[in-house]
């Protein structure tokens, strides 16, 4: 039987905190179970970021099932041996194949160290992500959530957090950036905590990278 992963260290207090802050927050706080569930696959999260990068989470999921079934183990060296031909019939783009082969080569060659990245500040780590061809700032920030636990991560241009706000809160969409400049001030030290609900307020299963 696997064990349940328990909730980041800073879960429950974050609710409190920003159940007095938000009053609409709380409410959707109380109303949705769970918490953020991190994977200790750093390659995984990255593999899952990319083909997640500007399509539905629907379209990704059909993507993502589809290149569980032909990688079998999503290990950096079973993704080099993949044909691009191979992974084009599932959907993927050329540059997103492209893309995942390079975070192949930075796991393989070791010039992707995570135990530096969970040493630095979440403007640090999203730095050295970002000089790597593939990632921008979306898929750092998506990394820093569900890879590296952090909690104050408000991914300003996440297609699903902007359209949970306008719901929630009655904004036109898309959001101004003062608007998403007031939800990060509001939710700050917990914007990771406020996004996962926010995510849940519009879609019944967790959000996982």
């Amino acid at each position: 039987m696997t064990k349940k992963p328990k909730p980041p260290h800073y879960w429950h207090q974050a609710k409190k905190f920003l159940s007095k802050k938000d009053k609409k927050l709380a409410k959707i706080i109380n109303k949705y179970d769970g918490y953020l569930v991190s994977r200790n696959d750093p390659f995984y999260s990255l593999c899952r970021s990319i083909i997640g990068q500007q399509i539905s989470v629907k379209a990704a999921d059909s993507i993502w099932l589809k290149f569980e079934k032909i990688i079998k183990k999503i290990k950096p060296i079973n993704l080099i041996k993949l044909s691009n031909a191979k992974l084009a019939s599932i959907g993927l783009s050329r540059q997103k194949i492209l893309y995942l082969k390079i975070i192949a080569k930075e796991f393989l060659n070791k010039t992707l160290d995570i135990k530096i990245l969970q040493k630095m500040s979440d403007d640090e780590a999203i730095k050295s992500l970002v000089r790597i061809k593939g990632i921008g700032i979306w898929t750092a920030q998506m990394f820093l959530i569900f890879n590296l636990n952090r909690s104050n991560i408000f991914p300003f241009s996440d297609i699903g957090l902007i359209k949970a706000i306008s719901k929630n809160y009655k904004k036109e969409y898309p959001l101004k950036k003062d608007e998403l400049d007031y939800f990060k001030n509001k939710w700050h030290p917990y914007s990771t905590v406020a996004t996962w609900y926010m995510w849940r307020s519009i879609d019944p299963v967790p959000v996982a990278y």
